[in-house]
């Protein structure tokens, strides 16, 4: 139906509305004879929006003799004043349950198959905002899920997908798909906020993050810091990992290091961690921001960054000045138990621990409170505990104790009940090991598979060879390594003991053929062992 022509006199009462700069010049002139509905709601609009503007209070304009005029003016609106209407009365902070919000609100759902598109987009952003249930909001979703192909904007899409896509699966699956159709269309920050959407929904849609990561490499000017920083937050939540795009958010935040604040570079550094890059300059610009800005970092923050670089394996160049001033930030401080854990593991994966920090984790008062906590965080921290007890032990000639005590460490000879039943699920490279090692030595009596020792590692298969290479039965002689040995047997003279490792991809840096911190330590402990090690990878 087409609007009625304005007359003389409502088009000058329109202009004043607009023009009006204070609540109470814009009550006195709402107060004119001959006030439409949609001036009314123009009205209110305006009201709402002045006291955003002067953050007032809007208590006084609810009681306003004159608002309530307004309120009772509203019977007949167009469709756009409707929507901005049931905002501002919204914003002007009358109740949802009263009886004008419920009029405005039962209209607009009337209405709701008339609304175009763009309304029905702006109501569902405001609805989504609200923080409460509104008998609204289904059903415009429900609209929106219906009408998702005439979405040609990317402004609307991208709006879309932060606002309101967590509140409905379908939605959010056709708002990927117009995405996916867009994607070329998409200016940086557009690219940002559709990542950010993806990462907080953790909703990994393969082909929408590859699109993104296509035209993210086909725009020539360096990006935004803050559009670098949250794709490397999304993508590392996400777990995507495309090389070329990891190599240019490295490069191009590392000049700019020096302007982030400290919680954005631990998430920086914790994010890359995350996604297995190594990036070494950018590592070593990290190191030195730790030393130039010691006093800035929480010790938290410090830890994270830490924690990314054991992950990585990385050393600072400055690595004595760097790790001085970790053992100087960490004297006296008390940190929580799974923060002490992962550490004090840090330092042991980077060859740094010192004597303190190695008592502190395995006295009997700090290992007894993860003893027992079936929490996936605690059966992690208690796994590092073992590999700090290993690093006590094996690379720590000074270290007197104490130690985790013997029954401490049989815990994970519960894990090969599991192994049976998780051979099914064994990889490529597990299961052509366990069919070849029998025909090459012999015979499955040579060959003992899935060996938990009590340094916390697991070893794919053990086999013991005599000084002519020649397999022996591995179950007869005494395993030191293992928290209960089937054997009594002493090692021949010029025999060795032979550990079979199986690296598989993710334990490698996405960058290359260098193992992860954890597989390095790993490699160091069995070595320091006694172990001759056969890598398969």
């Amino acid at each position: 139906q087409p609007r009625p022509r304005d007359n003389g006199a409502e088009q000058r009462l329109r202009e004043l509305i607009r023009a009006a700069a204070s609540p109470q010049e814009l009550l006195q002139v709402s107060r004119g004879p001959g006030l439409s509905s949609n001036l009314a709601a123009l009205a209110i609009t305006r009201l709402a929006h002045l006291a955003r503007e002067q953050r007032l209070d809007s208590e006084g304009i609810r009681g306003d003799p004159r608002f309530q005029q307004l309120l009772c003016a509203i019977s007949q609106v167009w469709n756009t004043p409707l929507v901005q209407l049931l905002r501002s009365l919204l914003a002007l902070g009358l109740a949802r349950g009263g009886p004008q919000v419920r009029s405005v609100e039962q209209e607009v759902l009337w209405r709701l198959r008339r609304l175009p598109l763009r309304q029905l987009v702006h109501l569902a952003e405001h609805l989504a905002g609200q923080g409460h249930d509104s008998p609204l909001l289904p059903e415009v979703l429900r609209k929106l899920e219906l009408r998702w192909t005439e979405l040609d904007g990317t402004r609307t899409v991208v709006t879309l997908m932060a606002k309101v896509g967590h509140l409905s699966p379908t939605l959010m699956e056709r708002l990927e798909d117009k995405a996916l159709e867009l994607a070329e269309q998409f200016d940086p920050e557009e690219l940002r906020r559709v990542a950010l959407a993806l990462a907080l929904q953790q909703r990994r849609c393969v082909p929408l993050l590859r699109a993104l990561s296509y035209h993210l490499l086909q725009k020539p000017a360096e990006l935004p810091l803050p559009v670098s920083t949250d794709l490397l937050f999304a993508y590392s939540k996400l777990n995507f990992q495309q090389p070329q795009v990891l190599h240019r958010l490295s490069l191009e935040l590392q000049p700019h290091l020096g302007s982030l604040s400290p919680a954005q570079v631990s998430r920086c550094a914790r994010s890359f961690a995350s996604l297995r890059w190594l990036s070494r300059p950018l590592a070593e610009a990290m190191a030195q921001y730790c030393l130039e800005n010691t006093q800035n970092l929480s010790l938290t923050q410090l830890c994270g960054i830490l924690v990314s670089f054991a992950r990585l394996n990385f050393q600072p160049s400055s690595s004595e000045e760097f790790f001085s001033m970790v053992h100087e930030r960490l004297q006296g401080q008390e940190l929580e138990l799974h923060l002490l854990t992962d550490v004090v593991w840090s330092l042991c994966v980077l060859q740094q621990p010192r004597t303190p920090h190695l008592r502190q984790v395995l006295s009997p008062e700090f290992h007894t409170r993860l003893k027992g906590d079936p929490s996936p965080r605690a059966q992690s921290s208690w796994l590092k505990l073992l590999h700090i007890n290993a690093t006590a032990r094996l690379e720590a000639p000074g270290y007197q104790g104490p130690f985790l005590p013997p029954e401490a460490l049989e815990g994970d000879r519960d894990k090969n009940k599991d192994k049976d039943r998780d051979k099914d699920k064994a990889t490529p490279l597990q299961r052509g090991l366990r069919e070849a090692l029998p025909g090459a030595l012999g015979g499955h009596e040579l060959v003992r598979y899935d060996v938990s020792t009590v340094y916390g590692w697991d070893i794919d298969a053990e086999v013991v060879l005599d000084s002519d290479n020649k397999a022996l039965p591995v179950r007869d002689f005494s395993a030191p390594h293992l928290s209960h040995s089937e054997g009594t047997k002493p090692l021949p003279p010029g025999a060795r003991r032979v550990a079979v490792l199986r690296w598989e991809l993710p334990q490698f840096s996405s960058r290359g053929r260098e193992l992860l911190g954890r597989g390095s330590m790993a490699r160091r402990h069995l070595r320091a062992a006694g172990f001759l090690l056969a890598e398969v990878s």
